[in-house]
């Protein structure tokens, strides 16, 4: 199908649809988290024999999570600088917001997408952030 991004250099979709697509000059990601495209490890979590999160690193997961963006927007044949808005979902803002903030003011710093940040009980695998974005191509 024309326009639909895959890539070996992310994390790999848990489901039936593709890393991003493209639509005219806009690309929009899928939701992406920090999940190591290599292992499908999440960088820093610690879980119990039943699966329970005993714990994890946001810092660690934050860059992991840009580092998965980054791949799919350069295998669409975009670039980082060429974000325009993103959605983050935090699943405990009230301990991890100031971390992610801090971090994500390092890469954005240059880009001034728009942003939204909303807090959601849980993720699809025990991972603490996902983002969704949309950028240019």
């Amino acid at each position: 199908m024309p326009g639909i991004i895959k890539t070996g250099n992310a994390s790999q979709p848990l489901g039936a649809y593709p890393h991003a697509r493209k639509a005219g000059n806009l690309l929009f990601l899928s939701g992406i988290g920090p999940r190591s495209p290599k292992d499908n490890s999440i960088p820093g979590l610690e879980l119990d024999k039943e699966g329970n999160i005993i714990r994890y690193d946001i810092e660690k997961e934050c860059h992991s999570v840009f580092a998965n963006v980054k791949a799919v927007l350069e295998a669409a044949g975009s670039s980082w600088d060429k974000i325009i808005d993103v959605t983050v979902f935090l699943t405990n803002m009230k301990k991890d917001f100031p971390v992610y903030n801090k971090i994500y003011g390092d890469y954005f710093k240059e880009v001034q997408a728009c942003r939204t940040t909303v807090e959601v009980k849980s993720l699809p695998t025990p991972i603490s952030i996902e983002l969704k974005v949309i950028a240019t191509v």
